[in-house]
């Protein structure tokens, strides 16, 4: 269970844990280390996901990692830990590397990829603002969080999903506390002994934010804040003004003494402070008492106010006024407690089948090592018995004896392997499933409703998959105890050098299972999964997949390797494909499986590109809208790239101010991005002001045509590889004669503009038939 109770980031025992958008939890020291800053205009999510916690910040304003970015010290706790957490996290990335298939022509290109089992860590640590000659480390850390505040947003990624999440005005206050999960840390630790030194307790409190040796006494405590403060400290760091003018200031609790702290048992703990893994937590004194001196949980948003009520549609608790004036006014509710009940009984339901799953996982742990026994003494006595066979045949035999010996040996040693593989494997699992029913039942003798509600949701699920790890075979010996070798002593001595072993080579595999529920796709991609059949005793060394090209052609690898899930990119839209795919092991190369038929999308759906545009770009509404940050013109390419077929999209104008000359079209993916679009050879584009329009491509201007753009305006881009041709639209009227013609390979919507152009993309559109033909103007 130990797993479950470490922070992602710093690796030890959580220490004030919160709990991410994405049910992840990590420490609040923690967070304060990975929450990075963002440039004004830069978006790391769609707008709802962004705020859908409610920040009532104006637009433009930078939200505070917390209540204590204010006060500096809160900033820099446990970032030593935190970094060398994050440091062994971003190598190793290649052991198991597959041999990848890749194949691209000129009229069609597509390449494949497979889940990666070692992903980097990927976040972000924010760094240390150096202290200015002769100031003092308190001064430093309240530099850094001024840096932090100077931004215009904050936000914070999960380090196991990857998800990130804007910050409201609260900071990371604004996440909820893992209370159970504290509790649950704090028993544990007094369980293994964790806690030590009860007797060297101060004999009073101290301040967390002295810079002093030793700390001075605390003064006060911030109950929304949960820090100590000394008197110079609380003027220094937590003034009675501004955000801070509510928070709640009380005389510190006295610490534990000694005696009690030795007594204190697992049972009282459950009150215990959080953040018992190291941090400093004021609340340690107040919480010895045992559950009934754990402080009720209170809601966030109207701090005097306790839970009552369970919002079914944002799936938290909520207090009265949250329904009578907060945004669950018009949600689902039900009362707190059934709600607990009934989540309780779903986890409690839940980890029924994981239970019966661990224990016939040990029963298939004691068959395999019954295995292992068997093949030892099987190997044994076989070899035994070839000594005699081949002693009797004397001088004629001595060569060919130590060959069939080492033959005897590499096949109880590939035996071997495999059952100890297949040992490992399942303890693994078992040892995951085993540390995750032992967590969730700790979680179960909790009796917060809240705190549980908070999680129950994500143990369900993870209970649920864990339990959907134990597929169908997955308990079955792989290899039998028995070795298939049989050895005829009865031909002639002219015989002898032709003497071999009988069915001693391991078969070809059989052809795998497509498992249909699995395949899909999506835009112009498609996803395969396959699996081996229940009780196959050939050893499989990897499988290669084969895909046709769209029209009935012939088939391709796409991808070989040991995975057996796989999602090929960069197909045609609206085309049909055929899928197969063999195993093979040293014996050769199976038959192939059925083929499956998979349809790409009609049209194409894309939107911006985030990495590929230049860094003026900014993007909002889903990567959908497009504007920029420079007076100068900046390249942004599309998600899709066409090779085939026939495309149709639309830009909307949604502000036009300055008369700039905005240009759309299509690129290659090696487009500069720091100028006009078509004015190198990667780009075929129309760039309009707000009277006429001119293609350009190699910076050379053609086909002048009148009609400009204006706020409202609509551009249409049809692409037509078929014919060769690209043709723009400006409110549904054609601009100037088609272009782009004797042109082969592959082609990804573009746009440039500057920071006078706002404009929205909208794509799935079908080809439209009553488009207008141009207005010609002259050159």
């Amino acid at each position: 269970m130990e797993e479950e109770l470490k922070c992602p980031v710093c690796g030890s025992l959580f220490r004030e844990p919160i709990i991410l958008p994405c049910s992840h939890n990590v420490c609040l020291p923690c967070a304060r280390t990975i929450a990075v800053q963002t440039p004004d205009g830069e978006q790391h999510l769609p707008q709802p996901l962004l705020h859908s916690r409610g920040s009532g910040l104006p637009a433009g304003a930078a939200p505070p990692l917390d209540h204590d970015a204010a006060a500096g010290p809160a900033c820099s706790g446990a970032s030593g830990s935190a970094a060398g957490g994050l440091g062994g996290g971003a190598g190793g990335g290649g052991d198991h590397a597959d041999k990848l298939s890749l194949y691209s022509e000129t009229d069609s290109g597509y390449g494949s990829y497979t889940p990666s089992l070692k992903s980097p860590n990927g976040v972000r640590v924010l760094p240390m603002v150096p202290a200015p000659p002769g100031s003092s480390a308190a001064a430093a850390r309240g530099a850094a969080c001024s840096s932090l505040s100077s931004s215009s947003s904050s936000s914070i990624t999960c380090p196991q999903c990857h998800r990130s999440a804007s910050l409201d005005h609260r900071g990371l206050r604004g996440f909820q506390r893992n209370r159970l999960l504290e509790a649950i840390v704090q028993r544990y630790q007094q369980g293994r002994g964790a806690v030590h030194g009860a007797s060297a307790a101060p004999a009073v409190a101290i301040c967390q934010l002295c810079d002093r040796t030793p700390p001075e006494p605390a003064a006060t405590l911030c109950e929304q804040c949960d820090v100590l403060y000394c008197a110079a400290c609380q003027l220094k760091c937590h003034p009675s003004r501004g955000p801070f003018a509510k928070h709640r200031l009380v005389q510190p609790p006295p610490p534990p003494a000694p005696a009690e702290a030795a007594s204190a048992s697992p049972g009282a703990a459950q009150g215990a402070p959080s953040g018992g893994g190291g941090c400093k937590s004021p609340g340690g004194a107040g919480a010895a008492g045992g559950s009934s001196g754990r402080k009720f949980p209170t809601c966030p948003e109207h701090e005097m106010e306790n839970y009552s009520m369970y919002c079914v549609s944002c799936r938290t608790p909520v207090c009265y006024l949250c329904l009578e004036e907060g945004r669950h006014g018009k949600h689902e509710v039900k009362p707190l407690g059934a709600m607990w009940k009934q989540h309780k009984a779903q986890l409690s339901q839940a980890l029924n089948g994981v239970s019966d799953k661990a224990k016939e996982a040990k029963e298939f742990l004691v068959q395999l090592k019954n295995i292992l026994q068997q093949i030892q003494e099987n190997g044994l006595d076989y070899e035994a018995c070839l000594v005699a066979q081949c002693d009797a045949l004397v001088d004629a035999l001595t060569r060919q004896k130590a060959k069939l010996l080492t033959k005897v040996t590499k096949e109880r040693e590939h035996k071997l392997k495999m059952v100890w593989d297949q040992i490992n494997h399942c303890t693994l699992k078992l040892r995951q499933s085993t540390g995750l029913m032992e967590y969730c039942l700790e979680v179960i003798k909790e009796n917060d409703p809240s705190g549980f509600l908070q999680i129950s949701d994500a143990l369900i699920k993870r209970v649920q998959v864990s339990q959907e790890q134990w597929v169908k075979g997955a308990l079955e010996p792989k290899v039998s105890a028995e070795f298939d070798l049989t050895l005829d002593s009865e031909p002639l001595l002219q015989a002898i050098h032709q003497l071999d072993f009988i069915q001693m080579k391991c078969r070809v595999p059989p052809s795998p299972l497509l498992q249909l529920e699995k395949c899909c796709t999506h835009n112009n991609s498609v996803t395969l999964a396959w699996r081996m059949p229940p009780f196959t005793h050939s050893p499989v060394d990897g499988y290669i997949l084969e895909l046709d090209d769209g029209d009935g052609g012939q088939f391709r690898e796409v991808y070989v390797g040991k995975e057996t899930l796989c999602t090929i990119d960069g197909l045609h839209f609206n085309s049909t494909y055929n899928a197969r795919v063999k195993a093979f092991n040293s014996s050769g190369v199976g038959p192939y499986s059925k083929t499956v038929v998979l349809q790409t999308s009609d049209v194409a759906w894309f939107t911006f590109d985030p990495n590929s545009g230049h860094r003026d770009i900014i993007l909002s509404n889903d990567n959908q809208t497009a504007t920029c940050s420079s007076y100068d013109d900046r390249v942004v390419l599309g998600t899709a790239a066409f090779s085939k077929g026939v495309h149709y999209w639309e830009l909307h104008v949604d502000r036009y101010d300055n008369h700039p000359d905005p240009a759309f079209g299509v690129a290659r993916a090696s487009v500069v991005k720091d100028m006009m679009l078509g004015k190198d050879d990667k780009a075929w584009a129309m760039y309009v002001d707000n009277n006429r329009s001119w293609f350009m491509h190699c910076n050379s201007h053609t086909n002048r045509t009148e009609g400009g753009v204006c706020k409202g305006a609509t551009v249409g881009v049809l692409l037509d590889l078929n014919k060769h041709t690209l043709t723009f639209f400006i409110n549904g009227q054609q601009q100037g004669p088609t272009a782009f013609s004797h042109v082969d390979g592959v082609f990804m919507p573009a746009l440039s503009l500057n920071r006078n152009v706002q404009v929205t993309l909208h794509t799935g559109l079908e080809v439209p038939t009553n488009l207008g033909r141009p207005k010609l103007s002259g050159n």
